[in-house]
């Protein structure tokens, strides 16, 4: 009984080494970077994180195929590193002696990454899967819609722009009525101004009260008394 016990041992062992190991069809290569992300707070990788792993891909498994099917034990670990790297592959559970699909693995990791990455306390930089590009966060909507704001914006500039014409108006207005009102007062009060020309000032002429030129009323005066 002891012997066929520890046949079955060593079959089994054997066809697990035979499933999953480097590049083996449907497995994954996984390298975590605890120390770079943690740093003090940095955990040891052990035989309870290797159970923990397993645990999060057969969780990772039931939740896509929503099956209860899958076990930790059909959660293989090989190769492993102590810069904590391995390779896993998830058997059948139905036979145990083949691997699931690579494409579901694929699938039920990237449905479950952000799940597995807290369970570590990792990110997709610090635990990668090797096969599997990085998941993108979903992009964060903001709770006022584009629209709204564009608009909100549009519309302030068209109010400042109103707002800036009609200041610009009343102010050209005032301007103006001043301009007039001082020119009426000028002449009201007849006052002339003085121009240069050729370097001599020359008095305008007062229209109200007349201007007589000396030269010709001299002129006038001489034929006069003649």
């Amino acid at each position: 009984m002891l012997r066929v016990l520890l046949l079955t041992l060593s079959v089994v062992a054997i066809a697990d080494a035979e499933l999953c190991k480097p590049d083996a069809q449907n497995a994954f290569k996984v390298r975590l970077s605890i120390k770079t992300a943690l740093g003090d707070n940095a955990y040891a990788w052990d035989a309870n994180e290797e159970y923990l792993f397993k645990a999060m891909m057969a969780f990772a498994m039931r939740k896509y195929s929503r099956k209860s099917t899958t076990q930790i034990s059909n959660v293989l670990l090989c190769n492993v590193t102590d810069r904590v790297s391995f390779w896993f592959v998830v058997t059948d559970s139905s036979k145990n002696v083949t691997t699931v699909p690579g494409s579901e693995v694929e699938a039920a990791i990237r449905m479950n990454r952000h799940r597995i990455n807290n369970a570590f306390l990792l990110s997709d930089k610090t635990l990668q899967f090797l096969k599997i590009t990085s998941t993108l966060s979903p992009p964060v909507e903001p709770s006022t819609p584009v629209w709204l704001i564009v608009f909100g914006v549009v519309l302030c500039l068209i109010v400042a722009g109103i707002v800036l014409l009609v200041v610009t108006g009343i102010r050209q207005h005032k301007k103006k009525n001043k301009e007039s009102t001082e020119r009426e007062n000028l002449e009201e009060k007849g006052e002339v101004t003085v121009t240069v020309e050729n370097g001599i000032p020359c008095e305008a002429l007062d229209f109200k009260a007349g201007h007589v030129n000396g030269v010709f009323a001299a002129d006038d005066e001489r034929f006069t008394s003649l």
